[in-house]
């Protein structure tokens, strides 16, 4: 039967776990090193610039988290308890306009065959903080902040390889973007050559989702999504693509069902003299090594396809 203290310290810490697709050494230079940790920190469309990091105990981590709003988050971090590749311990605590966000996080990361069990123990000073700084959007943040960690291990992952194209077209960046990330623009040029859309529903925003239907010339339906990461108008957009059922669930490639079920896709735009550079890069996600070998594999279809579908965009833009 649980005691008074042990109810009320229920009250006042949040825990998280997940099984992360990379080994327990990986996970724990990401979480840990200045090269990596500034690269996947905080939920979708925040940046991390780290001022001080001395990962020991007693040593500290400075670092300033930029919202998507502009709005900069400093915090501080005073490491308790360090155990390579097993274990951490650290009180946090926000500064400036944000000295009332206070409490302690403890990190496990325990080995599972070739994966990592990671875990989040979050304990706040009082049911009242605790009641504060955990909302639904914290909830939330923390699960974009462990999404943004495993698309940032499979860059440092030995077997990684980037899918990129790069098409130049003869039109203003803000106009790439606009077609990129409005519904009625999408709907005149995304997806193979000959293909129609048929469903198209957009919320353009950090954790927000693209879902789509289009339908071959022989009435065949296929799905799809995104979910955005980030979003900079006009020069950048992140999104994970996957195909998807009619109520937006993940499912496998109708045609290919050893193909990755998520793509981390980049798309940047840069512009010169009216005209515009698009550059798209993708890797898998949460994907097996079979699933990995079979996009590595597959680069040159999906430049052959990703052509067709930038001509279709080609001719889209001479029209506006």
């Amino acid at each position: 039967m649980a005691t008074n203290d042990q109810e009320q310290r229920a009250q006042r810490e949040f825990i998280a776990t997940r099984l992360i697709n990379a080994p327990t050494a990986l996970v724990y230079k990401a979480w840990t090193d200045p090269k990596h940790i500034d690269k996947w920190w905080g939920p979708y469309g925040f940046r991390t610039t780290t001022s001080e990091i001395n990962v020991k105990p007693g040593g500290t981590w400075r670092h300033v988290m930029h919202g998507p709003d502009g709005t900069a988050y400093p915090s501080k971090v005073v490491y308790k308890e360090v155990v390579p590749n097993e274990r951490l311990v650290y009180d946090h605590s926000g500064e400036a306009a944000f000295d009332n966000i206070n409490f302690e996080v403890t990190v496990t990361f325990v080995p599972e065959g070739d994966k990592t069990r990671l875990t989040m123990h979050m304990l706040c000073a009082s049911v009242e903080e605790y009641k504060f700084i955990m909302n639904d959007f914290a909830i939330e943040g923390n699960k974009q902040h462990l999404d943004n960690l495993e698309a940032h291990l499979v860059e440092m992952s030995d077997n990684y390889q980037d899918f990129t194209i790069t098409r130049a077209f003869n039109a203003p960046r803000q106009l790439v973007f606009d077609v990129f990330t409005q519904p009625e623009h999408m709907a005149k040029w995304w997806g193979p050559k000959g293909f129609t859309m048929l469903v198209n529903n957009m919320d353009l925003r950090p954790g927000g989702s693209y879902h789509y239907c289009m339908v071959s010339p022989e009435g065949f339906k296929m799905w799809g999504k995104f979910v955005y990461r980030e979003i900079i108008a006009p020069e950048r957009v992140v999104f994970v693509n996957s195909f998807s059922d009619e109520q937006g669930n993940l499912t496998r490639h109708p045609m290919a069902p050893n193909w990755p079920l998520e793509v981390y896709n980049t798309l940047i735009l840069t512009e010169a003299d009216g005209k515009t550079t698009l550059k798209l890069s993708g890797h898998p996600i949460n994907a097996s090594q079979e699933e990995i070998a079979i996009f590595n594999a597959m680069h040159e279809s999906m430049q052959q396809g990703f052509k067709g579908t930038f001509d279709q965009l080609d001719e889209y833009l001479a029209t506006l």
